[in-house]
Formats: structure tokens, C-alpha cells, sequence
């Protein structure tokens, strides 16, 4: 019988996460449902060898993690409770099979107890409305309602019992897309709120288990630009462990039109965030894609464009000091991501191996890294004795709106501030392919930038640096 996975924690002293063996673990992977295909096998067993095969394929490309929601009610029938407080079966079932397919695969689940959206959505439908026997008459009841709160606390006090003293569950996402209209379109309860929830999770895992999962509370992004006094509890809420939005920006990531500009605004929206983590903490973008072409426009990015807008995106995430690569929202017909994405992650999982994230206190250097061309721009994070970047070629464009593959090489020099006196090593890792390409040796001498003479480069490179230890 294969050992248990390890539960996953913060790093001591680091925001990053780490195995409860203390081994770094990075979050890779995107947003799953159980009603899309790569999951619909799970209800009433329909095809267990179908996900089974799934979850090994996602495994050997790097990825660590899903975010799943524990209903998905876009439809009448993943309800996981009917009525109020009668936990499905079939849904349980579904849930017991999926964590114990993720065990078998070292796969880890980010788990948000509402599908927000949708129940919004169709609220008329929902069991939790009060016209259907539920506790909460308006949706903009949800986060005070007395009856809703009990209601979200059983939710999770079950969830918890059931699949909370596995490893497969890498944290809580205790409210998905924290809203003002959620709460009378005010944002004066959201504190109260989410300690109230917190608290009540705690201490049940802590009865039943001894210890806690990490917990979060995601936001849709553009909200903080109306309602800035959010950032109060989504980056600095005493009980939250780490810190996650959902990467939206209605002139670049939501509906692109070149491959560039959303990596830049993943960067400034990266280096924004973690400017309010205060004491620092993990960050992580938990949800991002191309909502307003798929849904106002009703349009499939082509293929090779979606996957350099993933990879692009992942990318600029990872090197600007987000935890992983952020988590795609599909938006693709049907709701799956291409090759191309899956091997985007299998590169940022192998460069991953290359730091060390235990002991990794970054800061953003996306405006302190000086390029020697403006044909590139840079996205960076570093502290004493690591950093990592990032060089995106900005300045020439294909027809398909893609980094032109055919320009003509540039060589680059770029300065690393912050690092410590001693020797580095850097690797130079490929993205696309994702392997080394080759590596170079400096030295930091005390109080001087590091100083970096690159190969020619056409599109981008990854740099890995590390302080080498006599």
C-alpha cells in the first residue's frame, strides 16, 4: 500500500509552500470542474478508468494541483447538498473516488465550497434559496444571512470529516470570488465573515485532526480597483495563509490581442499584490483566462495563439514571485486545455526543481532589472542568494499576433540587484522545450549588482541563479 501524501504548509520563514517533510511544493495545474470531460466520468462511476488515466497523464506533465469547486451547478444535477443539509450520495461517492484517484497520482485538490457564478446565476434553482426550502431568501444575503452561515459551516464541517484528513487536499479556498453584491453591495462584513468561517474550520480540523489546512479566499481581481479597502482582508486577514485573485484586465488578459501585453499586466498585477502582503505570504493567481472573448464574443482563441498566451502568462506569474504558474480558467470548447498548455507546465515544473523555495524570501524586481535593449522586458524576483528571471522579446509581432520567431537574435545584458557577495550559478532554461540550455558563473562582489552578458536571444529565456556553497 502506496504511504499517504504528505499534507502541504507554508514554508517557515519563506512564501512558498512545502511538504509536511519539509520538501518545496509548487502549485501547478489550472481550474477543473466535475461536470467538464476530463471529469465527467467520476458521476455514478461512469468511467473511473477515464479520470484514472487523466490524473497519470496530468501527473508525467508536472502538474500538482486542481481547483475544483465542490458543485458545479450550472445544471440540475451536481447539487452536493438536496435538500439543504442532505449531503448527495452520489456526489459524496464522486468525491471519495476523485481524492482517492488524486492519492494514487501524487495530485493535490485547492477546494472551494461554492460555485459562485453559477449559483448566483441560477439562484431560483438552488437549494439554499429560501423559495426552495433553503435558509437565504436574496443572494445578496449570502455572507450575513444566519441561516446561510450555518448552512456554509456544515458544508465545510462535512467536507472536512470526509476527505480532510487526506493529503490530496492542498488547502481551502473558503469563498470563491468574494463579492460586495454577496453581502448588500458592501464590503463591512467581509472581515467578519471569513473569521467567522476560518475559525469554525480550524477548529474542526483540529478536533478531527490535529492540525489545519492552509486557507484562502480568492477575489475576482478588478474588484479591488472599486473597492480598494478589500485588500485589507484578501492579503492581510490574520487568518488567512496565503493570498489569491483571479487575474482579469478587461484590455489584455481578457480578451488578447497579442501574447505580450497580458504577460506584462500578469507581472504589474503579480508586483501589485505582493506589495500588500504585509507580513509576506504565498500569492498565487487562482483563476485567470480569456472571459470576455469566450463570453461576450463567443470566441475560441486559436490553439498556437492560447498556448504562448498561457505559456506567456504562467511565466510572467512565476518570475514576478507568484507561488506556480497561476490556475487557467479553460475557456476553450469543450472545457479542456491543449497539449501545448500541458507542456507549458511540464517546463515550469522542470525549471521549478532548479530553486530553492524553503529558504526563498523574494522580493519583485520586475522595475529594478536593467536590460541593456528595450526589444525585451523583464520579470523578476530575488533575495540574497536566489533570483529568478524572466526576458520576453515586446517589440516584434507576427501576423497571428505572436512573437515573431524569425527576428533576428539580440544579445542581452542585464543587471540583478540584491544578491549577496560570492559565486552564482546560472541556469538558462528554455521555455518552450523546457530544458537547460546551457549555464553560465558570476560573481557578486559586496554592495555591486550582478552583472549578466546572455547568448543572442530570438523570443524569451528563463534564468535560474543560485548562490553556489563552498
Amino acid at each position: 500500500m502506496s504511504k499517504p501524501l504528505p499534507w502541504i504548509q507554508v514554508a517557515s520563514g519563506a512564501p512558498y509552500f512545502v511538504t509536511g517533510e519539509g520538501r518545496p511544493w509548487t502549485p501547478i495545474g489550472q481550474n477543473d470542474a466535475v461536470t467538464w470531460p476530463d471529469f465527467a466520468g467520476l458521476f455514478r462511476r461512469r468511467d473511473l478508468g477515464a479520470v484514472d488515466r487523466h490524473l497519470a497523464w496530468l501527473a508525467a506533465h508536472g502538474v500538482t494541483v486542481l481547483r475544483f469547486m465542490l458543485e458545479y451547478c450550472q445544471t440540475e444535477n451536481r447539487y452536493f447538498e438536496r435538500p439543504v443539509g442532505r449531503f448527495q450520495p452520489n456526489m459524496v461517492q464522486l468525491w471519495d473516488d476523485l481524492f482517492a484517484l488524486c492519492e494514487t497520482h501524487g495530485l493535490r485538490v485547492l477546494l472551494t465550497p461554492y460555485d459562485t457564478f453559477w449559483m448566483w446565476r441560477r439562484w431560483k434553482h438552488h437549494p439554499y434559496n429560501a423559495a426552495n426550502g433553503g435558509p437565504c431568501r436574496t443572494r445578496t444575503q449570502w455572507l450575513f444571512n444566519p441561516g446561510m452561515r450555518q448552512a456554509i459551516k456544515n458544508r465545510l464541517s462535512f467536507a472536512t470529516e470526509w476527505w480532510g484528513g487526506s493529503g490530496v487536499l492542498f488547502a481551502w479556498d473558503l469563498w470563491n470570488e468574494i463579492h460586495p453584491a454577496h453581502a448588500g453591495n458592501s464590503t463591512a462584513g467581509f472581515d467578519d465573515f471569513i473569521t467567522d468561517i476560518s475559525l469554525h474550520l480550524r477548529a474542526e480540523e483540529l478536533r478531527l485532526h490535529g492540525r489545519t489546512h492552509p486557507q484562502t479566499v480568492s477575489l475576482f481581481g478588478p474588484v479591488l480597483d472599486g473597492h480598494p479597502a478589500v485588500a485589507e482582508v484578501i492579503f492581510r486577514h490574520p487568518e488567512l495563509d496565503f493570498a489569491s485573485t483571479h487575474f482579469y484586465d478587461k484590455s489584455t488578459i481578457d480578451k488578447p490581442r497579442d501574447t505580450v501585453a497580458p504577460a506584462i499586466c500578469t507581472g504589474r498585477l503579480t508586483r501589485e499584490a505582493l506589495s500588500q502582503l504585509q507580513p509576506p505570504k504565498p500569492f498565487l493567481d487562482s483563476e485567470h483566462g480569456p472571459i470576455r472573448a469566450y463570453k461576450d464574443r463567443r470566441r475560441i482563441l486559436p490553439e498556437p495563439f492560447d498556448d504562448e498566451y498561457f505559456r506567456h502568462m504562467q511565466w510572467a506569474h512565476l518570475a514576478s514571485g507568484g507561488a506556480g504558474g497561476g490556475l487557467r480558467w479553460p475557456y476553450r470548447r469543450p472545457h479542456v486545455l491543449t497539449h501545448g498548455m500541458r507542456a507549458a507546465q511540464r517546463s515550469l515544473a522542470g525549471f521549478a526543481d532548479l530553486i530553492d523555495w524553503a529558504s526563498f524570501r523574494r522580493r519583485n524586481l520586475n522595475a529594478e532589472i536593467e536590460l541593456s535593449t528595450s526589444e525585451f522586458v523583464a520579470f523578476a524576483c530575488g533575495d540574497d542568494h536566489q533570483a529568478i528571471v524572466w526576458l520576453l522579446r515586446q517589440n516584434q509581432r507576427d501576423k497571428q499576433k505572436l512573437v515573431r520567431k524569425s527576428a533576428g537574435a539580440l544579445p542581452v545584458r542585464l543587471t540583478v540587484p540584491g544578491l549577496a557577495a560570492g559565486s552564482y550559478r546560472v541556469t538558462l532554461w528554455a521555455t518552450v522545450t523546457g530544458r537547460s540550455v546551457g549555464e553560465l558563473t558570476t560573481i557578486s562582489a559586496a554592495g555591486e549588482n550582478v552583472l549578466l552578458a546572455l547568448p543572442a536571444l530570438i523570443t524569451d529565456l528563463a534564468l535560474a541563479i543560485r548562490r553556489e556553497i563552498a
